[in-house]
């Protein structure tokens, strides 16, 4: 299994801007597909962006536009570039590829 780290969260204004990481403890080069997930406060978890090795990527309506999710192979990381951020994107936000589980994931807060 590969274990991830997210990163890069904290407190935005919003129409602020974030890079979330996600780290993965081994090579994800045969990992064909990674996910960006978030869960705010008192609701269910909830897909965000996907990108697959091919380079093709996927959005939530809500984010497209504002979001871009990209890898680095070569550093085993996976990125979630946040633009125009609203306070509806304050959740916990999860990297998640199939078959293997959940990171403690990074908290993002967008408030004035």
């Amino acid at each position: 299994q590969v274990q991830f780290v997210e990163s890069g969260g904290g407190l935005v204004q919003p129409g602020g801007s974030l890079r979330l990481s996600c780290a993965a403890s081994r090579s994800i080069a045969s990992i064909y597909t990674m996910a960006w997930y978030r869960q705010a406060p008192g609701k269910q978890r909830e897909w965000v962006a996907t990108c697959v090795s091919d380079g093709i990527t996927s959005y939530k309506d809500s984010v497209k536009g504002r979001f871009t999710i990209s890898r680095d192979n070569a550093k085993n990381t996976m990125y979630l570039q946040m633009n125009s951020l609203k306070p509806e994107d304050t959740a916990v936000y999860y990297c998640k590829s199939p078959g293997n589980g959940w990171g403690q994931g990074t908290q993002v807060t967008v408030s004035s």
